[in-house]
């Protein structure tokens, strides 16, 4: 018996022996092994605590926020690209969320790429593009808001670009917030949303593939948010008052 057989051997015996042992633990319940092929359903985020948040209005932290959204290119991969100035107002009672209203607008000229050719930003915001000549900003405008669970909700409302309004949905989970901080005089929340649109819904068709061919760029956007936004000035006469800023 060669060394690596015998250290097998001894550690063999040894778990056995633990196995036996009137003072060994009694093994966990093991984890449940999801069915093939089902999908595992991910956990709810937990009900956040809004007691101490003040209603009010909430705009954009400029600072903490990003606008990102992808492009299928060729079906060789997802093109990512973003927008850095969005300024967003949300009218909130978080006790009653479902009564909130949102309004965004995206300066079309802060679209950032990664590596552009020479020319290229200024091809996208032309006429057969976004068009930021005739229309500088994207617009958002909720209608309605609905809650999906004890954290997340769908927006529903409308987004202008080119001239064309059209209907979307934002799936948006609250992240947290707080009435105030020592060194934060303001209420602050925060958020990570998700949606998708068609651009050929508002005219930006140029470069959408044939099917079933994939040579050229997809006519579906995916986007994402991760906000914070900075709401009304703490007041909470429990608490010592943040320094001045």
């Amino acid at each position: 018996m060669n060394y690596t057989s015998a250290t097998c051997v001894i550690a063999l015996a040894a778990l056995a022996l633990a196995a036996c042992s009137p003072s060994a633990p009694v093994p966990a319940e093991p984890t449940p092994v999801p069915e093939v092929g089902k999908p595992v359903e991910p956990a709810a985020p937990p009900a956040p605590d809004v007691s101490n948040l003040p209603a009010g209005t909430y705009t954009t932290d400029p600072a903490h926020s990003a606008l990102i959204f992808r492009v299928n290119h060729l079906g060789f991969s997802n093109y990512t690209a973003s927008f850095s100035d969005v300024k967003t107002e949300l009218t909130l009672d978080p006790a009653i969320p479902e009564t909130a209203t949102v309004t965004a607008a995206i300066d079309l000229a802060s679209l950032t790429l990664p590596a552009p050719p020479k020319g290229f930003v200024d091809e996208l915001l032309g006429k057969d593009w976004l068009d930021k000549k005739t229309t500088p900003q994207m617009k958002f405008e909720s209608t309605g808001v609905t809650k999906t669970g004890p954290a997340t909700a769908d927006i529903v409302g409308n987004l202008t670009l080119k001239g064309v309004t059209k209907p979307v949905t934002l799936h948006a989970t609250f992240n947290g917030g707080y009435a105030g901080h020592p060194m934060d005089k303001h209420a602050r929340i925060g958020f990570s949303v998700k949606g998708a649109l068609k651009r050929s819904d508002f005219g930006v068709s140029l470069g959408i593939p044939v099917p079933p061919s994939t040579m050229g760029v997809s006519d579906e956007v995916t986007f994402e948010i991760e906000t914070e936004l900075s709401g009304p000035e703490w007041k909470d006469p429990g608490t010592p008052t943040p320094p001045a800023q």
